[in-house]
């Protein structure tokens, strides 16, 4: 696949440029090894995945496909999010914080900068639709 094929990022470079393939094997593993062991996070996680190796396989995926421009990524993720019961904001925000460690962990700036600011998107569009479809409602009640 050439460049053209590819998507831009904001400033209209090459993603392929923002990161190496194994910069975002190490984002997607050293993140969900800190989400593991998080106490909020975790046994939501532990709930919901039982194939930890086929779930950072997608995600790595999902991530290169996201800061790479690759097109290997197949799935519907809000689907799967929306089906969670109980989630609330400091959920997001918790995992937006392990998310920004992982980046900052990683010294690549361009990487820490379009990933963070991806992610917060992605965080901000699940908990919209989260809330228009009142799983939040749903949530406060319990």
């Amino acid at each position: 696949m050439n460049s053209s094929h590819r998507e831009t990022t904001g400033d209209g470079a090459d993603p392929s440029t923002i990161c190496s393939e194994d910069e975002v094997i190490a984002l997607v593993h050293r993140f969900y090894a800190r989400v593991r062991t998080d106490e909020a996070l975790a046994p939501i996680f532990d709930r919901h995945i039982h194939d930890w190796d086929a779930h950072l396989a997608n995600m790595v995926d999902f991530w290169s496909a996201t800061l790479r421009g690759t097109r290997r990524f197949r799935g519907a993720p809000m689907g799967k999010h929306m089906a969670l019961p109980g989630l609330k904001p400091a959920l997001f925000r918790r995992w937006l914080e392990l998310f920004g460690q992982t980046t900052t962990e990683l010294g690549n700036r361009r990487l820490k900068r379009e990933a963070d600011e991806r992610a917060a998107a992605i965080a901000l569009r699940f908990w919209e639709r989260y809330q228009v479809e009142g799983h939040d409602v749903l949530a406060a009640r319990r």
